[in-house]
């Protein structure tokens, strides 16, 4: 049998966006304004980690709350409006070493003369060995898409930060208990969202276990049931608390293993050139550049993130332009 070799489409733009979180669809509006004619490659959550956020409510401008939902799909139509084109795909693999750069998603290969990078982050978990088994049957990551199908239950959240405080502020609507599990004895959250989680502990709607950790999750085939913590204060300290289902709210990783040793990183982030004399997003490879969360592990806001969108879109359409001179 003869091996038929099968020649992948090849589309091409002067400039690719890879992400559509808040970066990738900021980025889209500022570099199709700039008559541009970029492609948007959205990867496989459309709308980025902003999605699963119930209420936005600090986005300048938008007095009343906010749905991540909601304001990434007004993005995505401000996008399309600016002349961008949008793929729905994902890219696995990258050639950075010649030009014009190449992409591999599922069947395109793309190209671009600037590139710009705009994955954002994916949720981090805990790590135990019985995690893995229980993702879907008890563990998430998602407050936002998994709370209601634990209406009037018992679940623990994991984390001290705005994530899981949020998580718990919209958890203490539906379910019928929660337990916080934090491993330091302070939270890392913003203080508004502190007063409120503990308003929630002083009224026994939440309870607090503070400098511990999941030793193990418990279970049966179907679903979890328990949870052991233990303290990483008191060696005798040991408690089984019955849930049914675990929120994982302890951070995020940069979603760039496709750019590993192929960009100069630090601990998995980008690095760009910063400073204030311009051309701030700028990666080590001249035309490619960098924005949101994979080049943030400070800020991690949304608006922060569209910022240096609008940065990224900047410096490519000067990059641009001196290229073609």
């Amino acid at each position: 049998m003869k091996n038929f070799k099968i020649d992948k489409k090849i589309k091409y733009s002067q400039l690719i966006i890879l992400g559509s979180g808040p970066a990738g669809y900021t980025a889209g509006i500022y570099a199709g304004r700039a008559n541009l004619k970029p492609f948007l490659i959205t990867g496989n959550d459309c709308g980025g980690q902003l999605i699963k956020t119930e209420h936005i409510e600090n986005w300048p401008g938008e007095i009343n709350n906010i749905s991540g939902l909601k304001l990434m799909n007004r993005m995505q139509e401000q996008v399309k409006k600016n002349n961008v084109k949008i793929f729905n795909d994902h890219i696995n693999t990258v050639n950075l070493n010649v030009k014009p750069f190449s992409m591999f998603g599922y069947n395109t290969e793309y190209q671009s003369d600037a590139l710009i990078i705009a994955t954002g982050a994916s949720a981090r978990y805990l790590g135990l060995p019985s995690e893995e088994y229980y993702k879907g049957k008890g563990v998430s990551a998602c407050a936002i898409c998994d709370g209601p199908f634990f209406k009037n239950k018992k679940v623990a959240i994991v984390g001290g930060g705005n994530t899981a405080l949020e998580d718990a502020l919209f958890l203490s609507k539906i379910v019928k208990k929660i337990y916080i599990i934090h491993r330091n004895k302070k939270f890392r959250a913003e203080k508004i969202l502190i007063s409120r989680v503990m308003k929630q502990i002083n009224e026994k709607k939440i309870d607090l276990y503070l400098n511990c950790t999941i030793k193990e999750i418990l279970g049966n085939e179907n679903n979890i049931t328990g949870i052991k913590i233990i303290s990483k204060k008191d060696i005798k300290f040991k408690k089984k608390i019955n849930i049914e289902g675990l929120f994982i709210a302890i951070g995020h990783d940069p979603n760039t293993h496709i750019f590993n040793k192929k960009i100069k990183m630090n601990n998995g982030y980008i690095i760009v050139k910063s400073g204030n004399h311009g051309n701030f997003t700028q990666t080590n490879i001249p035309g490619i550049f960098a924005a949101g969360d994979v080049i943030d592990h400070v800020y991690k806001q949304a608006i922060t993130s569209a910022s240096s969108g609008c940065m990224a879109a900047i410096d490519a359409s000067r990059y641009l332009e001196q290229l073609q001179k």
